[in-house]
């Protein structure tokens, strides 16, 4: 088996997307926080919506980057052998879809599943900073 290169190259990756989400969705949170309480309406309904939908638009947007960087990955190694089938394959592989009918080479396959399990880990942490944006800029409940 060949796969040491596998874990060589998809470690870093899976380290290097997981540093730079943590780092994007930090400055996003920080951002749409500091939008919406200086506004001087910031708690009111229509903002929070706003808010969350730009929140979700930036994380589609950072998952997507994400993706190309494996993409790019597959056809620098020759796993792949066009830019279109492997950013098919990595959106399939970071969403944990699959149903992609594109396979690596055999020996890489193993990078899409460190693939699939950075996915997790991104989406996992997605899901984290949208609740905590979600608290943090939700409209003040009154009683």
């Amino acid at each position: 088996m060949y796969w040491s290169s596998d874990w060589a190259w998809g470690v870093p990756l899976l380290m290097l997307t997981v540093v730079f989400h943590v780092c994007v969705f930090v400055l996003i949170v920080k951002a749409l926080v500091l939008k919406v309480h200086s506004e001087r309406n910031a708690r009111n309904l229509a903002h929070f919506f706003a808010a969350i939908a730009l929140t979700a638009l930036c994380a589609a947007a950072l998952h997507g980057l994400e993706a190309t960087a494996w993409a790019i990955l597959y056809v620098q190694l020759g796993a792949l052998s066009d830019v279109s089938s492997s950013m098919l394959y990595s959106l399939s592989a970071i969403t944990s879809y699959g149903h992609s009918n594109i396979f690596l080479e055999q020996r890489w396959r193993l990078l899409g599943a460190i693939e699939a399990m950075n996915g997790l880990i991104l989406f996992g942490l997605t899901t984290a900073f949208l609740f905590a944006a979600i608290e943090e800029v939700r409209p003040v409940r009154r009683r």
